[in-house]
């Protein structure tokens, strides 16, 4: 592997750049625009035991420097994604992917990784335990430390795969939930999901998403998402994958400085669908501006 390669969890990628889920699908739509095997791997649509229609519409809000979503995990459940969306990935994808799970309950999290983990074409699971914009699920795991244990442990016993959890910044105190998710088994902590935001039409004077609050996400949240990295990788041993708000090559390295093993780019690929593609061409050049030889030499390297 080159200069650019990074270990995730065991498993090596040739780069740290890592589509986000719920704004890549499952892949196919964006291997239309380019080879996306250029990619380091991606985080597919996130997946839960049953099939969802998500939120009413309307689901979407602008916001400077970002945006608003309420999807609601909208997709066509696991059985589906096992028959129907993979096979069709497999055509277009030659690396191992990312499975995004979501539930409802502890038992609706193991089922479904138990299901997918037979596929060869998942390497790592990423539970989410952070969805802001679900009623009764995702978040109300993520913001309890003991909670968040119990997904872990109930992940872990039925796959081998690595077990990534995906954290929710809409806490007081995101190094306990991390440092409680190790001690559970878990191989590593992707963070952060989204802020929680609103935004009010001033005409009808009424919340512009249905669902009245929603996912904040985009450039405005780096901030916020680069500091958690860095608290929470400097507090447990496993790795962790950096996002929110990461838009350009800069700020891959920024996030690698802070603790990140690898970086995932979200909201930026709803605004430029060539945005990964592009950041990792770059990546090189601004290496070589800053003096970089390795990225794997510059995890945690602000620490």
């Amino acid at each position: 592997m080159g200069r650019l390669s990074v270990d995730l969890c065991g498993i090596e990628l040739e780069n740290p750049i890592i589509p986000a889920s719920g704004t890549f699908g499952y892949g196919y739509e964006f291997a239309e625009l380019y080879d996306i095997n250029i990619l380091g791997t991606f985080s597919f649509k996130g997946t839960t035991k049953e099939e969802r229609f998500g939120n009413p519409t309307p689901r979407i809000a602008e916001c400077t420097a970002g945006m608003i979503n309420a999807v609601g995990l909208q997709n066509p459940g696991v059985e589906k994604v096992i028959s129907e969306e993979l096979p069709k990935l497999s055509r277009c994808f030659n690396k191992k992917v990312m499975a995004n799970v979501s539930g409802f309950s502890v038992d609706d999290y193991a089922y479904t990784c138990e299901r997918l983990d037979s596929c060869d074409q998942i390497g790592w699971f990423e539970v989410n335990v952070s969805c802001p914009n679900v009623h009764g699920g995702g978040m109300s795991f993520g913001t309890d430390p003991n909670a968040a244990a119990d997904v872990t442990k109930a992940v872990k016993r039925v796959t081998k795969k690595p077990v990534i959890m995906k954290l929710s910044p809409n806490v007081t105190d995101i190094v306990s939930i991390a440092k409680a998710c190790e001690d559970s088994g878990a191989d590593g902590i992707s963070l952060i999901n989204t802020l929680l935001g609103m935004r009010i039409d001033l005409r009808t004077k009424k919340p512009v998403i249905a669902n009245k609050m929603g996912g904040f996400s985009g450039r405005a949240i780096f901030p916020v998402a680069l500091r958690m990295v860095y608290q929470v990788s400097d507090a447990v041993k496993i790795p962790v994958i950096g996002m929110g708000g990461v838009s350009s090559a800069e700020d891959v390295i920024e996030m690698m400085l802070a603790g990140a093993s690898a970086v995932e780019i979200g909201a930026a690929n709803l605004v430029e669908p060539y945005i990964c593609r592009d950041i990792i061409e770059k990546l090189p050049e601004i290496m070589d501006k800053y003096k970089i030889d390795t990225l794997k030499g510059i995890i945690g390297g602000a620490k």
